[in-house]
Formats: C-alpha cells, structure tokens, sequence
C-alpha cells in the first residue's frame, strides 16, 4: 500500500505569500479610486478654468473668483440644463451636442449666455440670427469699433479666429466692419454673447492689450458663473447644421481609465518576476585550445585552406600590428613598407605571407603557419627589447 504527500501549499503558507501583494494592489486601488473622484470633480483640456497649461483659462478663473464671482467648472449637461436665472453660462469650444440638448438649455431661463467658437446649431438655438462666416481674422491688437460697454472699457484687445455676422439690433464688436469677432444680440429676455475664439482669453495671452478687461467685463456680469465644457468629441458636422446623435458620453472616459487602471494591475499582479541570477554549472567545460583544435579539424575535414590561412593571416596581422604600432586600418603596401623598414625583412616575402594568394596544398599552409609564426616571435621578442 502507497500513500501521496501532497506537494501543493497551505491555506497559512498561501496568505503569507499573498497578503503583501494583496496589500499593495489594495493601496494602489484605493488611489486610483480617488484620482479618479478628483477628477471627476474637476475639469481639464483646453479651456478649462482648472488648466493652468497655455490653452488654460485658470488665470481667468481666478481673475473673476477675486472680483467677486463665483465660478463652477463642469463637463456634464445636467450643470448647464438647470435653472440659471440671474446667473450666467459660459459654454466652451470643442464641444458637440444635438439640437435637443441645446433646445434644454436655453429653455433653462438663464440671465446671460457666453458662447465660444459655437457651431451653426448651437446659434440656431441659442442665439438666433447670429451666422457663422467662412472668413478668419488673424490675432493682433484690434480696436473695438462698436458701443458696447465691455469692449469700450476693455479697448484694444489681441483677438481673432471665427467671426460672425450681426443680425438687426445686435452689436458687432473687434472685427473688419462687415464680419466680428465679438456678437451681442439680446433674445428671450436673455443677453448672448458669441465670441469666435477662447484664445484671447486662455493663461497664454489673458495678459495681452485688454484682453483680461475684456474677459472680466464680458464674463463677469453676475455673482454665479456655471463653466461648462461640452465632452462629446466634435466631428465638424456640428458646424455643418448636422443634427446627429453624439457617440461619445463624457463618463466613459472614466469607465476607460479604470478599466486601463485594472489591466495594468493584473499585470503587475500576474507578470513575471525574475529573481537573482543563478549561476548554473555546465555540464561539460570546454577549454579553448579544444575549440581551437575542432574548428582546425572542421576547416581540414572540408578543405578550407583559403579560411584558414585567412584566420592565421588575421592573428599574425593583428600581433604585428600592436608589436610595431601600425595603425589598424593601414593599406597593405603601408604595413609591409613599415615592417620591412624596422625588421629588414624582405618586402616581397612580407607581402605574400601577409597578403598573398591562399595555399594551394596542407604543405603550403603548414609552410605559411611556420613562416607567420617566426614573424610574430620575432616581433615579440624586439618589443621585449
């Protein structure tokens, strides 16, 4: 009768091995776990008022919070579809919503509405009237040109990008006469302002001309500010008038993380880890006269005299080379002319030991063996003296 040991590990033995993985993938977790909060209950990219990158806006940000206003930063549509009454929403480039989405905002009843860069729908809803142009001004230092009074306090201003035309009543500001930049156009007992870029405004060029006094002027017309960035990715067709689905809701993004975060953990947990180096011992040790001898027997056994006289050349060359300080990369006439020069050897008999035609026959190898033999003893006994 025969009885099994089992080999595998116990549930003790199994814990101590695992607890201190366990621990550290627990705290790792528990980080990512509350990056992924923060960020949730911040905002980032371009535009943002919590960038402080160059296509940031947290200097602008910061400006109106010491003037009094009170500015929320948000990426979800819920913030922006809310009761804004006496309040002011400012949404951003970049952004892509259907036309329903929009047709929520506007009936939020908010008191003041700043539009960025916004496409053909987002003005058909929100600010009607108002048309997109072809034509892009170029950013520099532009006098306001109209009577509104944030433009008149702000003055000259570093502005460009999309411009728009003015409907009847409404008041065009930094453009070419005909196109502006800046669009104030008062509809459903709300003001709208358009503005065709976020640049003017961003942490790069707020302190350029009067663009800061521009941004606090026009933004900062109430106490409450609601900051909203639009995370559906923009295809254009938005700016064509297409009124089609959006792909991408902005949580996603974090359901993407935390699953990018968890692969990454199960690779760390599952990968291989490579201890200290083992020395194995070899089962046969080879010293190198033998290697020598095999490789002499392989080049006698397939007749490669040409190979063999060419490693014999090889060796003696590289010992002359070093004994006599030639220069490796020397022409075969230089070589021959120096050793000849400094031993008296004879130059033609050099040349052929050195560089000659491969033996003919085992006789002439053996011969050309003997020969670079002598030159090398030789050589090492003058570098003795």
């Amino acid at each position: 009768m025969s009885t099994s040991v089992p080999v595998g590990r116990g549930a003790a033995e199994s814990w101590r091995a695992l607890r201190r993985p366990m621990l550290i993938t627990g705290i790792i977790v528990l980080a990512a776990i509350v990056v992924l909060i923060a960020s949730a209950a911040s905002t980032s990219g371009p535009f943002s008022p919590d960038s402080t990158e160059r296509d940031g806006a947290r200097a602008l940000s910061n400006l109106l919070k010491n003037h009094g206003v009170e500015v929320e930063g948000t990426e979800f549509l819920s913030d922006a579809v809310e009761s804004g009454a006496g309040k002011t929403l400012l949404i951003g480039p970049n952004g892509r919503l259907d036309r329903a989405d929009w047709e929520r905002i506007a009936d939020a009843g908010w008191t003041h509405l700043i539009l960025i860069r916004p496409g053909q729908t987002e003005l058909s809803v929100l600010a009607p009237g108002v048309k997109g142009s072809s034509q892009s001004l170029s950013s520099f230092s532009r006098e306001p040109e109209c009577d509104l009074p944030a433009a008149v306090k702000a003055g000259t201003a570093t502005v460009g990008g999309s411009t728009y035309s003015a409907p009847p009543g409404a008041v065009g500001c930094y453009g070419d006469g005909i196109n502006h930049t800046v669009v104030r156009v008062e509809t459903s007992g709300r003001i709208v302002d358009v503005v065709g870029t976020s640049r003017s405004f961003t942490n790069s060029e707020l302190a350029d001309d009067g663009n800061a006094a521009l941004a606090l002027n026009l933004i900062g017309t109430h106490r409450e500010l609601t900051w909203y960035l639009p995370q559906w990715e923009s295809d254009g067709a938005d700016d064509a008038g297409s009124d089609g689905p959006p792909l991408v809701p902005p949580d996603v993004r974090y359901v993407g993380w935390a699953l990018a975060f968890a692969v990454l953990v199960v690779a760390v947990w599952r990968g291989r880890r490579l201890g200290p180096v083992v020395v194995e011992r070899l089962p046969v040790i080879v010293h190198a006269a033998e290697t020598t001898e095999g490789r002499a027997r392989l080049y006698r056994r397939s007749r490669a005299r040409d190979r063999a006289a060419a490693a014999l050349r090889e060796s003696a060359l590289g010992k002359l080379h070093k004994a006599h300080g030639i220069p490796r990369r020397a022409e075969p006439t230089a070589v021959v002319a120096t050793l000849a020069a400094r031993t008296g050897w004879d130059p033609q008999t050099l040349y052929e030991a050195l560089y000659g035609m491969p033996p003919v026959d085992d006789a002439a190898l053996l011969n050309l063996s003997d020969v670079l033999e002598y030159y090398c003893r030789r050589s090492d006994t003058r570098e003795h003296y």
